[in-house]
């Protein structure tokens, strides 16, 4: 009588390679556009490659590298001196401006750029100001010039430094004040113990911070091309539209994406050899006194990347969005704020969906097959935009062509084009972009619970998905929504994948702001821009919150 029940089938495992199946369908989802693009760069011409290395493949490659460096570098030194003066200092001001060191972060690179070229390009306010002051002509006088490699590098410095100030601060709090103040008994002065010992502790945080700004800087298009500054990012979208070239944009993108994934290997080699030597404030945190030359210098060095990343830029796009007469509530803009959330809202559910589907199946069932779809929906992040979109549209096209005309010759049907241009394609672009956003968050609140709950739950009866509906998602919910967020504004901000796989005729505020900019109507562009940047403070307000309640 006891045999039946000895052989009952579990219901966990049954239902485990259904979660497997949907693990490998993302995987494979993910893998698609790097596999699409070594494909189409191997199969094209070698006229094309030898043609752009005789021509611009020089160019693009140290355009990218010294733009690169120089953001880095920049945001390095914003992010992880702010985040030093916030944690460990007092100044009139702090409170407040640990808060408002975010906020930069909401905003795009390239809506900065069209504020800024606004104000500061020839026929901008700052110029005209001064020659009507001067008298002088435009040959008398010499003005940096905004549209250029420097302007590229400081929007994007403004925009990005964030990701630093943010791993830094927190590790800076961790440390406490016993190491710092061991230094200053020592003899060494609050400089000196900074550079001595606060910063080599939270080295690996500042390394991650900087990867991040790497990554997100050769992903940028809308800034770069704006500005005319010769990237791959630009190369790619060039030859795919401009030259009607596709083999020379896999063949670019092939390029970027060896770059990009140099870059996930060196952070992750980072993140490996490099430890906290202190994982828990060992003594309350003392701030340094600082005298009202001091206390001057930490306020205005705080204050100079909040104004010029946040508070310039809203007044500059304020004053052209008023006199650009465009109607934010016309049929016309209404349909691209629905085109941005719809598109944003969709991927934002599927994408944290996907994540929270890896991430169980990796806590209940740990294997070299969940850690492997872990990875490869890890390395999305580190890819720009336009590659992906190269990557899906070259094999989703073909597949298209060969069906439709297999479909003629043998039914005289034609099936058009499925999949290329469609609305789903682009989210499938938008999922494997930001999917490591929405895993690290994920990691983040699942790490909080301990592993006995689920096994308490699966004694009880639950099976997996009993189990993520009753003891997981409610203890996720914040990160869960953290998550979606995120993704939903990064969405609303992407611009090269939008520009290459949208569905014809479906514009989006992104798109909407880089037509006009690129038609020179920058106080059109401004409209769509201030939308986007309001709609990015919501989760960077929510973060701030965060960042509120958890300091000293």
């Amino acid at each position: 009588m006891e045999q039946p029940h000895a052989n009952k089938p579990s219901r966990r495992p049954a239902l485990t390679p259904f979660f497997k199946g949907i693990a490998v369908l993302v995987t494979l989802v993910c893998v698609v556009p790097y596999v699409g693009v070594l494909a189409a760069a191997l199969t094209g011409s070698s006229d094309t490659l030898t043609n752009l290395a005789q021509t611009v493949l020089a160019r693009y490659t140290v355009t990218t590298l010294v733009l690169v460096a120089l953001v880095m570098a920049g945001a390095a030194f914003i992010g992880a001196g702010a985040a030093w003066l916030v944690t460990m200092t007092d100044f009139p001001g702090r409170r407040w401006m640990e808060i408002a060191l975010a906020l930069p972060l909401a905003f795009p690179a390239y809506v900065l750029a069209y504020g800024y070229t606004h104000v500061l390009d020839h026929p901008g306010i700052v110029q005209t100001l001064l020659r009507d002051l001067t008298g002088w002509g435009p040959r008398d006088y010499w003005f940096p010039e905004i549209r250029s490699l420097g302007g590229a590098a400081m929007m994007l410095t403004l925009v990005l430094y964030p990701y630093v100030y943010l791993l830094a601060r927190a590790a800076f709090a961790a440390q406490g004040s016993s190491t710092f103040l061991a230094a200053r008994v020592l003899g060494r002065s609050p400089f000196s113990a900074f550079m001595h010992v606060s910063l080599p502790m939270a080295r690996p945080a500042i390394a991650s911070g900087v990867m991040l700004v790497a990554m997100e800087t050769i992903a940028d298009f809308g800034t770069v091309a704006y500005f005319g500054v010769q990237t791959f990012a630009v190369g790619i979208y060039t030859s795919w539209f401009s030259l009607a070239d596709r083999a020379a944009a896999a063949q670019l993108a092939l390029g970027l994406l060896s770059f990009a994934l140099l870059l996930v290997m060196l952070e992750r080699t980072s993140r490996g050899n490099a430890k906290y030597t202190s994982g828990r404030r060992n003594a309350p945190l003392q701030r340094l006194p600082l005298s009202k030359g001091q206390k001057l210098g930490a306020f205005l060095f705080c204050l100079t990347p909040v104004l010029l990343g946040v508070v310039l830029p809203v007044i500059a796009l304020s004053v052209m969005a008023v006199g650009s007469q465009q109607d934010l509530l016309s049929p016309r803009y209404l349909g691209f704020i629905r085109n941005s959330l719809t598109l944003a809202g969709i991927a934002a559910v599927l994408t944290v969906l996907a994540a929270l589907i890896l991430g169980t199946l990796h806590r209940v069932s740990t294997s070299r097959l969940t850690g492997t779809s872990l990875y490869l929906a890890r390395i999305g992040y580190a890819v720009p935009g336009g590659v992906i979109a190269v990557g899906l549209l070259v094999p989703f096209a073909a597949f298209d062509n060969a069906l439709d005309s297999w479909m003629r010759a043998t039914f005289d049907i034609s099936t058009g084009l499925l999949f290329t241009g469609s609305i789903w394609l682009l989210i499938s672009a938008y999922l494997i972009r930001f999917l490591a956003a929405a895993i690290g968050a994920y990691e983040g609140g699942i790490a909080s619970v301990a592993p006995n709950m689920d096994a308490a739950a699966r004694t009880l009866g639950q099976d997996i998905p009993g189990l993520v509906r009753r003891v997981h998602m409610p203890l996720l919910r914040t990160s869960l929504l953290t998550a979606g967020l995120i993704v939903f504004v990064d969405v609303m901000k992407e611009l090269p994948a939008t520009l290459i796989m949208r569905p014809f005729n479906y514009d989006t505020l992104a798109v909407q702001a880089y037509r006009l900019a690129s038609d020179e109507r920058l106080e059109g562009a401004a409209v769509p821009s201030l939308v986007i940047a309001a709609i990015g403070l919501i989760p960077v307000i929510l973060l701030c919150r965060k960042i509120g309640t958890g300091r000293a």
